[in-house]
């Protein structure tokens, strides 16, 4: 049978110890750390000369290796009579100046002020969950009363929420100085059967007078420097990040799991803001990896994050693969954050990295950092603010992998997902310039001149989902001899940085674009860092886009080409990312068929990571229109759907969309009024692999 309690109420009962301590016989319970842990935290805060009331001292061997080494004045008290009658018979001949008393920690017989330390090893842990805590709240009580002033509470815990917010409260309450030390196992010691959370030693310094702000302090180690808190929240956040750090460590060094998608953020130790995120990636079982590659670090290079290869568990996985190790930790790093260069990176992760290593590797093994090019990369933020709708953006300039300076929005509640994109050229050199991607090649096209010598080339689309919706007009016959003039209207939900409704209306003849954004901060940014000109062909319409589309049908009249929904949803709890689930709703979807025009297309950029709701979406849009095409992005999770009203001959529709591509390409790239505008686009690729749903 087990000793250790089925409930946690159990460990506040004498009865549940009187039981444990006749079945554990002989053995120290050492559950906490034996002396040799502890010893560092304990010398630190009590004296030799002090008199120390042990709290809950069980059959611990603490107290009398204490004594040892020269602790005389130990009082010991236990709520058990037999840990007593047992310890008073251990240490009768070889320490006979060491005592244990029964007696109940909650009412002592002891004076006030009569104790320079009270010293308590897993007692208030035991206590606390009897009564709601009130046990618990008797006990601290009495140690405060037989504390001196200057004296010491040092309280060995796992430091569980409950119990450590109980005795914090208490403490500072009365004025006193809170710090606490988090203890952690030695590198390369874990056990299987050992504790996944760690030990914290609670120090309490009781106070003349109480302090006019609170002190609460938390330390790594036993000599670790202290980091300031100013409320407990704070204090009992850092433990919390602790405690996931030590389970996260635990679990790393005793197992593998390629399957898994661990995650670790380490923090700035004085400002506390995010400074590394740490993602470990596993080879599967059965992987054929060299002997020596064990372990490995990716710092991914500063404006990569978003990338696929690095920010998905797919591209991650495929990563590792490559990188060819037992164990890869892919580094991202964030932004407001200064970093060096590669060499200190390296240093101030050294440190910690180890505690990441795979089951068995030797600590002192070399661990090689690898990158894109052997350097971080660039970024440069240019803007923040903030949206009432939306919340803390940030507008940064980038380096691409290729070389390319680019322009981004990021929503910093989702700093994983760039909102909008936009490539960026020098402003002398905009109609010279040319793409360095060979899948890019074409010459540069034309530039809105921003500030700073720098233009938006708006005939490159950053996004593929960009491309495939601008492809997806050939279904309209754009570009064909029969349809060469006909304008082409064009409604979109969603403006971004406005590349999208840009490139159509630069780079259609005879469209005109009404864009629907709900967030005027977004139209303001747009304007003033992507270059975003609208004019009489393009124009924004400020409001919700369902309301839009509602009154439009309710107008009667005003009918569309084109409608696009690329609309992020702020619902980040739906398995849908993109568009809100209101758009896809059968009533929303027949008012979108309703104000197509009778050759009408619907481009719907559809991100959906659940299966199930994706189904559901489809079958909404099927009830509706007759004929749709999807195209998935590869390497993300986007797919666009090009949905039309009119019903085509499933047999025809994809061979008669590879002479469309071609007319329309053929269209795009014609001599304009200014022969060096090019849009970077292949019509033809952006329509491969196109699936008939």
């Amino acid at each position: 049978m087990s000793l250790l309690p089925r409930t946690a109420e159990e460990f506040s009962s004498a009865d549940y110890w009187e039981r444990f301590f006749k079945k554990r016989g002989e053995r120290a319970f050492e559950w906490y750390g034996d002396y040799n842990k502890l010893c560092g935290i304990l010398h630190k805060y009590i004296k030799l000369q002090d008199k120390v009331l042990v709290v809950g001292c069980g059959n611990s061997e603490l107290s009398e290796q204490l004594y040892d080494v020269g602790y005389k004045h130990l009082t010991n008290i236990d709520i058990s009579e037999t840990v007593v009658a047992h310890m008073n018979q251990r240490n009768a001949e070889r320490r006979p100046d060491l005592t244990f008393h029964q007696v109940d920690a909650t009412q002592t017989p002891y004076e006030d002020a009569s104790y320079q330390a009270a010293l308590d090893k897993g007692t208030l842990d035991a206590v606390a969950s009897e009564e709601e805590g009130a046990l618990a709240r008797r006990m601290i009580t009495e140690v405060s009363r037989v504390l001196r002033v200057g004296g010491r509470y040092v309280c060995v815990t796992l430091a569980q929420e409950s119990v450590i917010k109980l005795a914090v409260d208490h403490f500072v309450q009365l004025g006193c100085a809170v710090r606490l030390h988090c203890l952690q196992e030695e590198r390369g010691k874990e056990e299987e059967d050992a504790f996944a959370l760690p030990v914290f030693v609670l120090i309490c310094t009781k106070f003349r007078q109480p302090m006019p702000t609170p002190i609460l302090e938390m330390c790594i180690g036993d000599d670790g420097a202290p980091v300031r808190h100013t409320q407990v929240c704070k204090l009992l956040s850092a433990v919390r990040e602790y405690q996931g750090y030590s389970v996260l460590r635990k679990r790393l060094r005793t197992s593998t799991d390629p399957s898994s998608n661990l995650c670790l953020t380490l923090c700035d130790a004085k400002a506390g803001l995010p400074r590394y995120t740490l993602t470990v990636q596993d080879c599967p079982p059965g992987a054929k990896v060299p002997r020596p590659n064990q372990f490995a670090i990716f710092i991914v290079p500063r404006g990569s994050e978003t990338a696929w290869l690095y920010n998905s568990t797919e591209g991650r996985r495929q990563l590792a693969a490559s990188a060819n190790f037992r164990r890869l930790v892919v580094v991202s790093m964030h932004r407001n954050q200064e970093y060096t260069d590669m060499q200190a990176v390296q240093s101030e992760l050294s440190p910690v990295v180890m505690d990441l290593a795979p089951p068995g590797m030797p600590t002192n093994q070399q661990v090689p950092f690898l990158s894109v090019g052997g350097g971080l990369g660039w970024r440069e933020e240019v803007s923040r603010g903030v949206s009432q709708l939306s919340g803390e953006y940030c507008v940064e300039n980038v380096r691409g992998e290729d070389g390319e300076l680019y322009r981004r929005l990021v929503f910093l509640s989702n700093i994983s997902l760039v909102q909008s994109e936009s490539r960026l050229v020098s402003s002398n050199t905009a109609s010279s310039h040319k793409k360095k991607n060979k899948k890019k090649t074409k010459a540069a096209s034309t530039a809105v001149t921003l500030s700073a010598g720098v233009s938006v080339d708006s005939g490159f689309l950053c996004c593929a989902h960009h491309e495939v919706m601008v492809a997806g007009l050939s279904m309209l016959g754009v570009g064909t001899p029969q349809n060469k003039d006909d304008p082409v209207s064009v409604l979109l939900v969603g403006l971004g940085g406005g590349g999208l409704p840009q490139f159509l209306r630069d780079f259609v003849p005879n469209a005109t674009v009404e864009v629907v954004e709900l967030d005027p901060v977004v139209l303001e940014v747009a304007k003033e860092w992507f270059g975003f000109r609208p004019d009489d062909r393009l124009t924004v319409t400020l409001g919700d886009g369902l309301e839009r589309i509602c009154s439009l049908e309710k107008e009667g009249g005003h009918l569309f080409d084109v409608i696009m929904f690329d609309v992020d949803n702020k619902d980040s709890s739906l398995g849908m990312s993109c568009p809100p689930a209101g758009f896809v709703e059968t009533p929303v979807l027949q008012k979108v068929f309703n104000l197509l025009t009778p050759r009408g297309l619907f481009i719907l950029n559809l991100v959906c990571r659940d299966p199930v709701l994706r189904k559901n979406v489809l079958e909404r849009v099927r009830s509706v229109f007759p004929t749709i095409l999807s195209r998935k992005i590869a390497e993300e999770i986007n797919e666009v759907l090009l949905c039309s009203r009119e019903e085509k001959d499933a047999a025809h529709i994809l061979p008669s969309m590879s002479q469309a591509a071609k007319n329309f390409q053929s269209m795009l790239s014609a001599d304009r009024t200014k022969p060096k505008q090019r849009p970077h686009i292949d019509i033809a690729e952006m329509l491969e692999n196109l699936k008939i749903e």
